[in-house]
């Protein structure tokens, strides 16, 4: 069994979950072309890193294997552990509470109003003013409950950068 394979692709695994921790969970929920194309390059970039020299079929299913072994374990260590899920995933952000805006989780989360106000009326709500909570999940979703018991709204949305020079501006 070549170990230096099973080495290297733990280092590269372990390498990537904090680089896309630290690179902020708003990132992960849709992605866009460069954040596709981003992701090819990445993984391209680091076969080598993976199995070195062998470029053998055994040495590329040695470090998918390393990789499905150890994506097993990350999961089963989140499911036991709170504390670890915390640390590899985060927890929810409070964005919005009872019809008030959260300024400094809105700056922490890079999350713009402009943005925010866009979520809001995707959830067929017409500003924040009418919202219970948003919240910033981990997968980076925003969740909207509206703040109107009659028309209970309580809807997911998937959070998408958004550059003024795709949009047309």
């Amino acid at each position: 069994m070549d170990y230096e394979v099973i080495y290297r692709s733990a280092a590269v695994y372990i390498f990537m979950i904090i680089a896309i921790r630290l690179a902020g969970k708003k990132e992960l929920s849709q992605l866009s072309t460069t954040d596709l194309v981003f992701i090819i390059l990445i993984s391209n970039s680091v076969q080598n890193a993976m199995v070195g020299s062998n470029s053998s079929l055994l040495g590329g299913i040695i470090a998918a294997s390393t990789l499905f072994i150890l994506n097993y374990i990350l999961k089963l260590g989140m499911y036991r552990s709170k504390f670890f899920k915390k640390a590899v995933e985060g927890e929810p952000i409070l964005l919005i509470d009872n019809g008030l805006m959260n300024m400094e989780n809105l700056e922490s989360t890079k999350i713009t109003e402009d943005e925010l106000a866009e979520s809001i009326r995707e959830h067929g709500l017409e500003n924040y003013t009418k919202v219970k909570l948003a919240i910033l999940e981990v997968d980076g979703n925003i969740s909207v409950i509206s703040l109107d018991n009659n028309k209970l709204i309580q809807t997911r949305h998937k959070r998408k950068k958004m550059h003024k020079k795709y949009a047309g501006n």
